[in-house]
């Protein structure tokens, strides 16, 4: 039996978008339109979420369709929010500068490799380490903020720390919530509807404050689900009464 040619086209129609956003985001940082290329990479990530799930939906994934995301990927949230992140405010720090956007790149790519090569059957409730949308999200969220709602930039001290932090957390072990299976069908709390009603409401709203704060609180879960955890841990074990060992003479 001869293997099956030729690719699916839907989803690679929204690989091909993430693609061009990702360029168009280089494109607005040379010329110094920096509120453009933070909201081309969000964009992008709306792509990069939609090609996933319509292959999922339509039984069309395929190895291609992972190698051409993962591809994709490099560019549109290793790339791009690397050399927006330099250009924006890193350039002042000369090579310190420059070398922490190429560890958010280099992360990155580190990250997607490692996704590539897991298991199917651990990938599906979380991811291990910050997915590199959510990294660079978090990047253009900044750069919109400030851009948009303060009219000014981030103190480039903050943003070496920030693009460092979010370099480890990618290529950490840390758990991070996928998100990827929705049943709309399950009952829910009136509580957590009401809170997705007003979540809605605030992106459509005021979604420059929205999507900073959706891309820190994101970023965050994973290392403050560590604390508790832990802390989980060392409660237990201080009143876990201990073995009761015979009495010897």
């Amino acid at each position: 039996m001869k293997p099956k040619k030729g690719i699916h086209i839907l989803p690679s129609l929204f690989t091909t978008g993430n693609v061009f956003c990702g360029f168009y985001a280089f494109v607005a940082v040379l010329n110094e339109n920096f509120y453009y290329a933070a909201w081309a990479i969000v964009i992008g990530m709306i792509f990069d979420g939609l090609d996933g799930r319509i292959a999922r939906m339509t039984k069309t994934t395929s190895a291609f369709g992972m190698q051409y995301d993962s591809l994709a990927d490099i560019i549109t949230f290793g790339m791009a929010p690397a050399f927006l992140a330099y250009s924006w405010v890193l350039k002042p720090f000369g090579r310190l500068g420059w070398m922490a956007a190429f560890l958010f790149l280099l992360c990155t790519a580190l990250r997607l490799a490692r996704f590539n090569v897991t298991k199917p059957d651990i990938r599906g409730s979380h991811f291990i380490g910050l997915p590199s949308p959510a990294a660079a999200v978090v990047v253009a969220s900044i750069v919109i903020a400030f851009e948009d709602l303060f009219a000014t930039r981030i103190n480039p001290f903050i943003m070496v720390m920030v693009i460092y932090g979010l370099a480890f957390l990618m290529v950490s072990n840390i758990k991070y919530p996928a998100f990827k299976k929705f049943d709309f069908k399950k009952r829910v709390a009136f509580s957590r509807f009401l809170f997705v009603i007003l979540f809605l409401y605030v992106l459509a709203t005021i979604p420059r404050v929205a999507l900073f704060i959706l891309g820190i609180t994101y970023t965050v879960i994973g290392p403050i689900g560590i604390l508790i955890t832990n802390k989980g841990s060392v409660v237990e074990e201080e009143t876990t009464p201990p073995a009761h060992t015979p009495y010897k003479e």
